[in-house]
C-alpha cells in the first residue's frame, strides 16, 4: 500500500543529508566530547560546529546554545531555570504540555501563574499581557508558533512588553524554527527552544538558547557539561544531525523553500473546503507557519476519520502528539472558543520538506469521499443536515 505522511508537526523524517552527516559519529568518530585525547577531541570540534550551525539559524553567539535532550526539556529548564517560591509566572491558554504542564507543577510549588486567554483566531494580546504583569512577574512564557494550528503569536510585541518591564521572556519555537526567520535578537527573548525532530534532525535532542549573562538554574547536577547548565554526556550524533538540519533550514528559508510549502497547503485547504461542506479552517485568519492547516469537519470525530484515513495510507492526526488518546477535547481549541463537538471534529495536517504537490494530490482524493462516507454512517450529521 502506498503511504504518505501529513503528520510532521508530531515528527519529522531525518532527511538524508542529515543522517549522512550523523552516521560516522555512530562508530568512526564515537568519542566522549569531554575528553582531552585525540578521540575526544574530534568529537568536541563536531559537537562545537553544530553549535554554531544552530547559534546561525537563531541569530545569536554559538556559547548562548544549551544542548538538552528535546525540546520538552529544554522548555523545562528555561521554566524551573528561572521561577523560584512567590514569583509570578505569565503564559497562554494555549501552550504545548511541555510548558502547560511545567507552569502547572510551578502553582504547587508556590509560584503564581497567569493563564492569559486568546482570541478566535487563536492569538495572544500583548496588552493583556502588559496587564497580567506584577511586581513579582519574574517570567513570561508564549509560544511562537501553535503546534496544532500553526498560528504564529506576536512574540515580538510580548518581548518588547518583558524589556520593558526588566521580565525574563522564554518562547517555545519548536513549531517556528526552520519554517519562519528566527532572531533572538529581533524578538527581545531572553529563552528559546527548539527541537530536532521537528526539523528534519533526529528524536532526542534540542536546543535552549539563553541570552549571555541570564542566570539559569540547572535541572540536572553532574559533570559540567554545556558550561555548567545542562550535565550529562552529549550526544554527539544527535547533535551533528540537529546542526546538519540547522544549516539546511537556514538555506530553505533564503531560497524560499518554504513559500512551496505554503502554496501546497494553500491548494489543500481551498479544494477540500470547495468540495466538502460544513467545514473550516481553524485559526486561518491569523499569521500561521506555512505547512500546518487545522481543518474541522462537522458532524464527524476526528479520530474515526484519522484511523480511516490511515487505512488508505494517508497519516494525519487530530492534534498534539503527546495527547493521542485523550477523551478530552484539545485544549487549543477549546481556549480559541470551539465548542467540544467541533473541536472533536478537527484534524491537523502538517507537511514537511519532504512532502510532494503530487502527494496533495493523492491526499484530496482521499480526503473528500472518505468524509462523506463517515458522514453517511453518522447519525448526529444526519440529522443536522435535514435540519438545514
Amino acid at each position: 500500500m502506498r503511504r504518505v505522511y501529513f503528520d510532521n508537526n508530531a515528527t519529522t523524517p531525518v532527511l538524508p543529508e542529515v543522517l549522512a552527516a550523523m552516521q560516522p559519529f555512530f562508530a568512526e568518530h564515537f568519542g566522549n566530547a569531554s575528553s582531552i585525547h585525540h578521540h575526544g577531541q574530534e568529537t568536541r570540534a563536531a559537537v562545537e560546529r553544530a553549535r554554531e550551525s544552530v547559534a546561525s539559524l537563531l541569530g545569536c553567539r554559538p556559547a548562548e546554545i544549551v544542548f538538552t535532550g528535546g525540546g520538552t526539556e529544554a522548555d523545562n529548564l528555561a521554566i524551573f531555570g528561572v521561577a523560584r517560591p512567590g514569583d509570578h509566572v505569565i503564559t497562554s491558554t494555549i501552550e504545548h504540555h511541555a510548558v502547560m504542564n511545567a507552569c502547572n507543577h510551578l502553582e504547587t510549588v508556590g509560584c503564581e501563574v497567569t493563564r492569559v486567554p486568546v482570541d478566535g483566531c487563536g492569538r495572544v494580546d500583548p496588552v493583556k499581557i502588559r496587564t497580567a504583569l506584577r511586581r513579582n512577574t519574574k517570567l513570561i512564557t508564549i509560544m511562537m508558533a501553535n503546534n496544532e494550528t500553526g498560528v504564529l503569536q506576536p512574540v515580538e510585541e510580548i518581548g518588547r512588553v518583558a524589556a520593558e518591564a526588566g521580565v525574563v521572556f522564554h518562547t517555545d519555537a519548536v513549531q517556528a524554527a526552520g519554517k519562519v526567520k528566527v532572531d533572538v535578537k529581533q524578538l527581545g527573548c531572553t529563552l528559546l527552544t527548539i527541537s530536532g525532530h521537528k526539523m528534519h534532525a533526529p528524536q532526542g535532542v534540542g536546543a535552549l538558547y539563553v541570552r549571555k549573562g541570564t542566570a539559569l538554574q540547572p535541572m540536572l547536577y553532574g559533570g559540567r557539561h554545556e558550561r555548567s547548565r545542562r550535565a550529562g554526556t552529549e550526544n554527539v550524533p544527535g547533535i551533528v544531525g540537529l546542526g546538519k538540519a540547522a544549516e539546511l533550514a537556514r538555506a530553505g528559508l533564503q531560497h524560499g523553500d518554504m513559500d512551496d510549502i505554503a502554496a501546497c497547503r494553500n491548494r489543500m485547504e481551498r479544494q477540500i473546503l470547495d468540495e466538502v461542506d460544513a467545514t473550516g479552517v481553524i485559526g486561518g485568519g491569523a499569521p500561521r507557519v506555512s505547512n500546518t492547516t487545522n481543518i474541522f469537519f462537522d458532524g464527524i470525530e476526528g479520530e474515526a476519520l484519522v484511523i480511516a484515513l490511515d487505512l488508505k495510507g494517508l497519516a494525519v492526526s487530530t492534534g498534539a502528539a503527546c495527547s493521542s488518546g485523550a477523551l478530552e477535547p484539545s485544549h487549543v481549541l477549546m481556549a480559541m472558543g470551539l465548542g467540544a463537538e467541533r473541536a472533536r471534529a478537527s484534524l491537523r495536517f502538517s507537511l514537511g520538506k519532504q512532502n510532494t504537490a503530487e502527494e496533495i494530490g493523492f491526499a484530496l482524493s482521499l480526503i473528500p469521499p472518505t468524509v462523506a462516507r463517515l458522514r453517511e454512517l453518522s447519525p448526529v450529521y444526519k440529522k443536522t443536515a435535514v435540519s438545514r
